[in-house]
């Protein structure tokens, strides 16, 4: 009984990783979006709540894990920076491993570069 157990859910961990896409493009400041309506103008910073994402030319807003991780790994690549508080305007790029609900990502992984 156990060992079916174990199979049955090794095979659904399998098949929800086999759902999840790979989108790559640009993260947002999602509140200064709405405001600006711009997206080069809304490059986040390590202060940054809510967070998007704009693939070839779309907007995906990301999900509330998402937007922690994206956070988290904001901040981590601020540590790097020298003046981590400034928003570097040729933009922060970002790998993200997860599933679309609508509009809505929903963050498996993120990799910001």
């Amino acid at each position: 009984m156990r060992s079916i157990f174990t199979a049955v859910a090794c095979l659904t961990i399998f098949a929800g990783l086999t759902l999840a896409e790979t989108f790559t493009g640009r993260l947002v400041d999602a509140a200064c979006l709405t405001r600006q309506k711009s997206s080069t103008a809304c490059t986040p910073t390590v202060s940054t709540t809510t967070f998007g994402m704009v693939v070839s030319g779309r907007f995906y807003m990301l999900d509330e894990n998402g937007n922690m991780k994206a956070a988290e790994e904001l901040k981590d690549r601020g540590d790097r920076q020298t003046e981590p508080n400034s928003a570097d305007r040729s933009g922060v790029n970002a790998i993200i491993n997860g599933t679309l609900d609508g509009n809505v990502l929903k963050v498996d992984t993120i990799q910001v570069q």
